[in-house]
């Protein structure tokens, strides 16, 4: 199994002179049920989860801007906010991007930009994508890894290409972290890292790649986590 470099390990190694893109799962959320009628939107941190994002924003260097994007999903600009602010928090600066949502507090404001893309940008036909979170959301991703194909998501290698395509498009900085959910980072995973997924076999939240950008030369992509481990086991 494909170990999923630390957070802390990837920074510390990491071109200064490259820009990186961050594509993250969320950080720990709240319980979400079977009988949640909106599949877990209205679902948010825990405790436990607030510290984690905080944590891993004081391991992003000080050298150079950072801009937050975010699926609107409120645990997920959650997590970019706490991020962010866990890099204020150990001394380093905070740019936003123009248009960016305050989601000030009572210790540092901070911008984090709603992206719709990030809320479903594999979803290809929503009734048909709702009907496999009713049926079994895990067994119906693995389904499509598998195939590369499912009536639900676009085709899978081609609409992980244009994830990529349109990270670099929107971020221009030196970091440039994307917070989303599990479902848009698993087949990323899976197109550029080649990792398996099974059902009883996942990632872990605060969880997904890291695209390493250089002046000169070809993109390095790094699966990392900012966990413990980047697998969960159910």
């Amino acid at each position: 199994m494909t170990d999923f470099l630390p957070a802390s390990d990837f920074f510390a190694q990491a071109d200064w002179n490259s820009k990186i893109y961050l594509l993250l799962r969320h950080a720990e959320r709240n319980h979400i049920t079977p009988q949640d009628k909106d599949f877990g939107a209205h679902v948010g941190l825990t405790d436990s989860g607030r510290r984690q994002a905080v944590s891993l924003g004081r391991v992003i260097p000080a050298f150079g801007d950072a801009v937050y994007f975010s699926s609107p999903v409120g645990r997920c600009m959650e997590t970019a906010q706490c991020i962010a602010e866990g890099r204020k928090l150990a001394g380093y600066g905070n740019f936003a991007v123009p248009g960016g949502t305050n989601l000030g507090s009572a210790g540092a404001s901070v911008n984090v930009t709603p992206l719709d893309a990030l809320g479903d940008f594999f979803v290809r036909d929503v009734p048909a994508y709702e009907q496999t979170l009713r049926d079994g959301f895990y067994e119906g991703i693995c389904k499509w890894l598998d195939a590369g194909e499912h009536d639900a998501f676009y085709p899978l290698h081609e609409r992980a290409e244009q994830m990529r395509e349109m990270m670099f498009e929107k971020g221009n900085s030196r970091f440039n972290i994307f917070v989303t959910h599990d479902a848009w980072i698993v087949p990323c995973l899976s197109h550029f890292c080649g990792l398996k997924f099974e059902p009883k076999c996942w990632m872990n939240f605060l969880t997904g790649l890291a695209f390493e950008v250089p002046e000169k030369g070809d993109v390095k992509v790094t699966p990392i986590t900012a966990m413990e481990t980047g697998w969960l086991h159910f």
